[in-house]
């Protein structure tokens, strides 16, 4: 195997950087010709299990809640080019600032001609578990190939604001604060010539002005027009069978950056702030955090079957790309990987942020642990993650479950292959989603039929999101699914572990608060958490922070604002939300009904 030392050696010698060792790996990793990333791996032998139950239970309740429409992307049965298997995210979000999260829900559309009511949705949360579709009146019908969305409330006015990335046009839509959005894209000058295949995005307040700027990854570097048929070179192939195209074959993609001007406008500064060097990957996911707790933000970018980039803030308004060196560019053995979701959290609860990625079948899903100066190890197998290999695996999340102070770990899976299955059955198109249960020793234990219906049942899923749509205190599940309605998952924990939610508001900093970091201490624990605009995959989650606390029923929060300031709040009563504004501590508490089943 070649090993990352070994990787950075032939990097050093050759005479192009990262040619000759990167072809090696690819030649060694790719001996079929497939167009994706997959190593090959066997899962790691299961241990005994824990025996301990798992508290929470997760059901889907779309179809009570009002969530009928299905997703279209692509034909159902057969996938002629990548664009069709890629799918979209989903949001959860309160776009009316009336305490209770609303869905957004993207979509895509079919090559020829695409169902009647194809359209991006938002759904207004009723406060009853039901939900009501406000597309048309909010004005955000909208039919494409949708791919990513980041929320942030970028002119500071209160309400948040919508950018999505498409293959086409990527749009900007200003929320109006009545209900109601505008596409004012045009307007703030991020209107594209040319069509594009828009992939991750993510607010940012990379030069901490308190302005939120503009991170946008571009997949690949084609048209629709270009792409080649299934079958037509050794990277339209797998498992034997002729199938679509690409990333590999394909022209890479890049990155962009657009400052804030702080009127509404925004500068393209992706020369002068370094990240247009980065090249030869294709991106996917963005998520911006802190990773080398210097208080300034970083981004991570998961990249598809290329090495994934690490752009670090220099404190100047420019980057640099360290994915290889902080070592989250490769596997452990120095491999490349299908990366395509990203989670940010505290797994071990040692106040640093470590990072969990999404890859495709016969690989396994990787975590990297911080060691709280920024640099990464891949702790996947001792951690116990290796134990899985079956699935291709998509939108993820470090999140507390079941409020037992440790944060556990969820992704939805789902092929991209519907042709493999007819000839292949030991890889079908449908496939359940996963729950890895932390143990709080540094390792994990996968459950599937044990955390309840909605997760065991098999679908073909992309994006998911993580908010407590019914306010009962746990973390409920918005899930994308292939040509399907959304998948709910309404969380019911039994037990009596306790929790936390922090939502901040910005004042000197930008209003929502991207950037800030809350470490809670609790009991004998710290956790670390960060407010983000995207994750999991091309996603956005509830901008509330969600502590399981399991036995404390006190939490001492310490917060570091995106400009660098930090304010102490002692002794918070857990069980409730708390609303802490800039420099002003707690200015609301809220209760919310808890029903245990």
């Amino acid at each position: 195997m070649i090993t990352r030392r070994r990787l950075l050696a032939l990097l050093a010698c050759s005479a192009t950087p990262g040619v000759t060792a990167l072809g090696a790996v690819r030649a060694a990793e790719n001996p079929f010709g497939q167009g994706i990333s997959s190593r090959g791996v066997r899962p790691q032998p299961r241990g005994k299990p824990s025996g301990r139950p798992f508290l929470a239970r997760f059901t889907d309740i779309a179809t009570q809640a009002g969530l009928t429409h299905p997703i279209v992307y692509g034909d159902v049965d057969a996938k002629r080019f990548i664009i069709e298997v890629v799918g979209c995210g989903v949001a959860f979000l309160d776009y009316d600032n009336d305490g209770w999260l609303d869905l957004l829900v993207l979509s895509g559309t079919r090559l020829e001609q695409a169902p009647p009511g194809t359209t991006n949705r938002l759904y207004k949360n009723n406060r009853d578990g039901t939900f009501t579709d406000v597309t048309d009146r909010a004005g955000l019908t909208r039919t494409g190939w949708a791919s990513a969305v980041t929320v942030g409330d970028y002119d500071n006015d209160g309400f948040d604001d919508l950018f999505i990335t498409c293959y086409g046009s990527n749009v900007l839509y200003h929320n109006n604060g009545d209900g109601t959005f505008t596409d004012v894209t045009d307007k703030a000058g991020l209107h594209q010539i040319a069509v594009r295949y828009g992939s991750g995005c993510t607010w940012i307040d990379f030069d901490r002005d308190g302005h939120l700027d503009l991170f946008v990854a571009t997949y690949l570097d084609t048209t629709l027009e270009k792409l080649p048929k299934p079958g037509a070179s050794a990277d339209c192939s797998w498992k034997g069978v002729p199938v679509n195209c690409g990333p590999r074959g394909l022209p890479p993609g890049f990155v962009q950056l657009f400052r804030n001007n702080g009127d509404g406008t925004f500068t393209d500064v992706s020369r002068k702030s370094g990240v247009a060097a980065a090249s030869g990957s294709y991106p996917m996911t963005a998520v911006a955090a802190d990773l080398d707790n210097d208080g300034w933000p970083d981004i991570y970018v998961a990249c598809d079957s290329t090495p994934s980039w690490l752009f670090r803030n220099q404190h100047d308004g420019t980057f640099r790309q360290e994915g290889l060196e902080r070592g989250v560019a490769l596997s452990e053995d120095g491999l490349e990987q299908a990366g395509m979701g990203v989670a940010i959290g505290d797994y071990d609860l040692d106040g640093n942020l470590d990072i969990f990625k999404t890859h495709f079948a016969d690989d396994t899903n990787v975590l990297y642990r911080n060691d709280g100066k920024g640099y990464f190890n891949d702790v996947t197998v001792r951690a116990g993650i290796g134990v899985e290999t079956r699935y291709v695996g998509w939108g993820t999340g470090v999140v507390d479950l079941d409020n037992d102070g440790f944060p556990d770990v969820f992704v939805v899976t789902g092929s991209v292959y519907p042709e493999v299955e007819r000839k292949v059955p030991a890889y079908p198109f449908r496939t359940p989603r996963l729950v890895f249960r932390n143990l709080g020793d540094g390792r994990f234990e996968e459950l599937i039929d044990e955390a309840g219906s909605g997760v065991a049942a098999v679908h073909t899923s992309r994006g998911c999101a993580f908010g407590d749509f019914d306010n009962d205190g746990d973390m409920d599940i918005l899930v994308m699914n292939m040509n399907e309605p959304p998948s709910l998952l309404r969380n019911d924990v039994s037990g009596t572990g306790h929790w936390l939610k922090v939502l901040l508001v910005g004042s000197k900093s930008n209003r929502s608060a991207i950037g800030a970091r809350v470490i809670a201490r609790y009991g004998s624990r710290t956790q670390a958490q960060e407010v983000m605009a995207q994750s999991s995959f091309y996603s956005a989650n509830d901008r509330r922070l969600h502590f399981g606390l399991g036995a404390a029923s006190l939490a001492d929060l310490t917060i570091r604002w995106p400009d660098g300031a930090t304010e102490k709040i002692p002794g918070v009563e857990t069980d409730q939300l708390v609303v802490i504004r800039e420099g002003a501590g707690i200015f609301r508490k809220e209760k919310f009904r808890v029903s245990n089943p």
